[in-house]
């Protein structure tokens, strides 16, 4: 039981360092987890661009030994919708034997002198269950230039619900190694028939 204490202090700190909303993203996170233990969390907090604005979000991912939690933050400004700005967030639990892939790319300098150990420049998170599905279509074609026959489409379809990219340089090394850390304890985690 102290163990699970420690993660829910350690996640409570890692929410608020992350200076983003930490009452409303904290409780939206600890709702989803409910009491059971947690196994391995991660926050990322992350600032964007879009035209004209600063937008920031934060994504919060928790692994207990039965369900896979992601809660995401995002702050929207005023609009004709709302005469203040306003935050929006959600939760989503996922029963760990509905993960159908746990993706981990690594961003390494100079991977002729790669040592083991070495922590990656950046790392992308890309973890797969089938609640999103995105297919890409474009039309057919054939190899002779002067062909006007319709070929259908071709294309192809890509399940990721989730991509998270954690660089050394934006993010820091230790959320680096975090991410490195709660890809292992997921990727573990599926790989458990008994679940």
């Amino acid at each position: 039981m102290a163990k699970t204490s420690t993660t829910t202090q350690g996640l409570r700190a890692a929410i608020e360092r992350s200076g983003y909303y930490p009452a409303l993203v904290a409780e939206a996170v600890e709702a989803a987890v409910g009491g059971e233990p947690m196994r391995s969390y991660l926050v990322h907090q992350e600032t964007t661009f879009d035209q004209n604005e600063v937008r920031r979000h934060v994504t919060v991912l928790v692994l207990t030994d039965t369900r896979f939690i992601v809660s995401h933050t995002d702050e929207q400004a005023a609009d004709s919708t709302s005469p203040t700005p306003y935050a929006t967030t959600s939760t989503e639990s996922v029963k760990i034997g509905r993960i159908s892939s746990v993706v981990l790319s690594r961003v390494v300098a100079n991977p002729e002198s790669y040592k083991p150990g070495t922590l990656p420049r950046e790392v992308v998170l890309t973890i797969g269950w089938g609640a999103v599905s995105r297919i890409d279509l474009e039309p057919a074609a054939c190899g002779d230039p002067n062909c006007e026959a319709d070929h259908g489409y071709t294309g192809n379809s890509t399940a990721d619900d989730l991509s998270l990219r954690v660089s050394e340089a934006g993010d820091g090394p230790e959320t680096v190694r975090e991410a490195l850390a709660f890809a292992q304890a997921l990727s573990e985690a599926t790989a458990d028939t008994t679940r």
